[in-house]
C-alpha cells in the first residue's frame, strides 16, 4: 500500500464532532461542477486529451494559492485500498475510486477541501464542514471556485450558466449536502415522513456515500436535486429552511422515547455498547447499526464515559479499507471482521 496525505488515524473535518447541532447533523458539504472550456466532456473525450487535462489540473491546483497543504494523489497510480479509504473519508465518490485513465484528487490536510479531477465533470470541488455550517462551506468554496477560475477558462453560457456533464447540474454547478443521523427517526419508522417531504421539494435523500448507496447506521444525506434555474442563495435558503425542520423532529422523538420509555432506550443504548465491547466477530455493516445507538446514548447523556469524537473515531476507522490500511495489509472478510472485533474491544477497554 502507498502512502496518502492522508492518515486513516485521524479524523479529518467532517467527523471532529463540532459545530452547530453536532448532535444530529455529522457534516455540510458543498460540492461544485465545473468544466474547461476547449476540452470535451469526459464522456466523449480521447485518451490524448484525457491525459493532457490531467496534467494541467494538476499542474495549476498544485501551484495554485488555494490552500498553502494542497497536496495531489494520483488516482491512476493509487493502490485500490488507498482510493477505497478516501472514498470511507467522503473525499473522492465510489465512481473515482473505480474509474480509468488519468485522474486525481488535490486535498488539503484537514480535508476540508477536496478538487477531484478528471471524474465526472473535468473538475469536482468539494468542502466540507463538521456540524450544521453551509453558509461558511458556501464562503470557503467560492473563494476556491474564485481562485481556480482565475487560472482556468470554465465552460460557461450566458443562457444557462456553467455547462456539466450531466444535465441536472447545469447552471451553478452547486451540489449541498447535509449528512444527519436520524436513529429515532429510524426507530419509531417515521423516516418515510420525511422522505416524502423533502421529496415534494426537489430535494433527495441518499446513503452515507451518496447516490446510489444505500443508508446505513441510520446516517441519511439530504441534498438539492436540481441546479439549473436556482441561484446558490436560493439553493442554500432551501437547505436552511428544511433542514433544522428534520433536527427539530428528530430531537422531539428522542424527549419522547426518552419520556416515555427511558428504560427501554437505555436497554437498546447499552445492548448495542456491549455488543461492541464483547464481540469476537463483527461486520461492518453490524459496527455501524451499533454505534448509531451509541452516538444518540452519548448525546442523550446515557452514556457519560465515551466522547463522541471515539464514536467518530470508530465509524471511520471500522470501515474496510481503512481497516486494512492501519493493518498495513490485506484482509479477507473474515479476518476484517476478527480484526475489527479486537480493535473496537481494545478502543473501549481504555476507557475502563
Amino acid at each position: 500500500m502507498s502512502d496518502l496525505p492522508v492518515r486513516p488515524e485521524d479524523l479529518g473535518e467532517w467527523l471532529n464532532g463540532g459545530g452547530p447541532d453536532a448532535d444530529i447533523v455529522i457534516s455540510s458539504r458543498l460540492r461544485l461542477a465545473r468544466n474547461l472550456a476547449g476540452f470535451p466532456f469526459l464522456t466523449r473525450i480521447d485518451a490524448d486529451q484525457r491525459a493532457e487535462l490531467e496534467e494541467l489540473l494538476r499542474s495549476k491546483l498544485t501551484g495554485s494559492r488555494i490552500a498553502n497543504d494542497l497536496l495531489y494523489v494520483d488516482l491512476k497510480k493509487a493502490d485500490v485500498i488507498d482510493r477505497l479509504c478516501l472514498v470511507e473519508r467522503h473525499l473522492i465518490s465510489k465512481d473515482h475510486a473505480s474509474g480509468e485513465g488519468e485522474r486525481g484528487v488535490a486535498l488539503s490536510t484537514r480535508e476540508a477541501v477536496s478538487i477531484m479531477v478528471n471524474e465526472e465533470d473535468h473538475l469536482r470541488i468539494q468542502v466540507l464542514r463538521s456540524g450544521f455550517r453551509p453558509e461558511e462551506a458556501f464562503r470557503e468554496i467560492r473563494r476556491v471556485d474564485d481562485a481556480l477560475e482565475s487560472a482556468l477558462d470554465f465552460a460557461f453560457s450566458a443562457q444557462f450558466g456553467y455547462l456539466t456533464a450531466c444535465p441536472t447540474n447545469v447552471g451553478t454547478g452547486m451540489r449541498v449536502s447535509v449528512m444527519l443521523h436520524l436513529p429515532a427517526l429510524v426507530m419509531t419508522k417515521q423516516i418515510e415522513k420525511v422522505f416524502h417531504a423533502v421529496s415534494k421539494i426537489n430535494l433527495a435523500v441518499r446513503g452515507v456515500y451518496g447516490e446510489g448507496t444505500q443508508p446505513s447506521g441510520d446516517f441519511y444525506q439530504i441534498s438539492n436535486q436540481v441546479t439549473l434555474g436556482r441561484s446558490e442563495e436560493d439553493i442554500l435558503k432551501t437547505v436552511h429552511e428544511v433542514v433544522p425542520q428534520i433536527i427539530r423532529y428528530e430531537r422531539n422523538v428522542r424527549d419522547s422515547l426518552i419520556a416515555e420509555n427511558r428504560r427501554g432506550l437505555e436497554d437498546r443504548v447499552w445492548r448495542a455498547y456491549g455488543m461492541l465491547e464483547r464481540a469476537r466477530l463483527i461486520t461492518s455493516e453490524e459496527t455501524m447499526d451499533l454505534l448509531s445507538a451509541v452516538r444518540m446514548g452519548v448525546n442523550l447523556g446515557l452514556i457519560e464515559q465515551m466522547p463522541i469524537s471515539m464514536v467518530n473515531e470508530l465509524f471511520i476507522q471500522t470501515q474496510p479499507a481503512h481497516l486494512q490500511k492501519m493493518e498495513g495489509r490485506r484482509l479477507e472478510t473474515p479476518e476484517r471482521d476478527i480484526t475489527r472485533a479486537d480493535f473496537i474491544r481494545k478502543r473501549l477497554n481504555q476507557l475502563n
